[in-house]
């Protein structure tokens, strides 16, 4: 599997283009839309078949380009059932794969920082989306967030990987590009050092964030698939192919 990890610097996002170097299938995980003119372009020149454009939750501070796409490369478009999202062509949910040639990504579904959120785990990375941040973890305080979900999330379903297993976030706002299961076992200061249950909670519930910029825009928009605003966009990024 190959991986090329993009950025979106509004937003702070990573997207990931993978794919298979034999068969050239390949999925973009965490799309945005403002970089879709970009993304296109990559998967065009390195002749790419794109077969899906996935999320790792419904994201609140940006909107996703996943409907763009998939009108430009007549991809999927998959989202945790949670999301009701009826743009959706796949809803998601724990143990489903999704192959791409001899590559494949396994759903591990990892609530907390919303009831949407989604890991994807490979042969030997993982992306957390917001689930597991380096060195932090998605809030909890809004959009179905819940910090004992998360914790469990966490502990349960991403720490009892390998400690070598390297972590592809969907979010870093200090320049880090990624980390290990065992570096955030280890440092991470919300949950380094086996931090219990009741401790991880208190320290999410005693955040004070202020609401993402873009929320009441890209909540909505992203339960679209991005498709509202993608027409402000389309001429930049090229006629959709028939």
């Amino acid at each position: 599997m190959q991986l090329r990890q993009l950025f979106d610097k509004d937003s702070n996002t990573y997207s990931y283009l993978l794919w298979d170097e034999v068969t050239r299938e390949a999925v973009m995980i965490d799309p945005v839309l403002e970089q879709s003119e970009r993304d296109i372009r990559l998967i065009t020149e390195l002749g790419l078949n794109l077969r899906y454009a996935l999320e790792t939750h419904i994201h609140a501070d940006h909107i996703t380009g996943g409907g763009l796409l998939r009108e430009r490369f007549s991809c999927l478009v998959g989202v945790h059932e949670n999301a009701a999202a009826g743009c959706a062509d796949i809803a998601l949910k724990e143990g489903d794969q999704l192959r791409f040639g001899e590559s494949s990504l396994t759903v591990l579904h990892t609530p907390g920082h919303t009831n949407t959120d989604i890991s994807y785990l490979a042969k030997e990375c993982l992306f957390t989306g917001d689930t597991l941040l380096v060195r932090g973890s998605g809030r909890t305080d809004f959009q179905s967030g819940d910090a004992g979900q998360a914790y469990d999330s966490i502990t349960q379903k991403l720490f009892v990987l390998p400690d070598d297993f390297i972590v592809y976030p969907a979010h870093d706002y200090n320049g880090q590009t990624a980390t290990t299961i065992g570096e955030e076992k280890k440092y991470n200061p919300r949950l380094g050092n086996k931090q219990s249950r009741a401790g991880y909670i208190k320290i999410m519930n005693s955040l004070v964030l202020e609401k993402p910029g873009k929320i009441d825009v890209a909540v909505p928009g992203n339960q679209r698939c991005g498709i509202s605003a993608m027409e402000g966009l389309i001429n930049q990024a090229g006629e959709p192919e028939a």
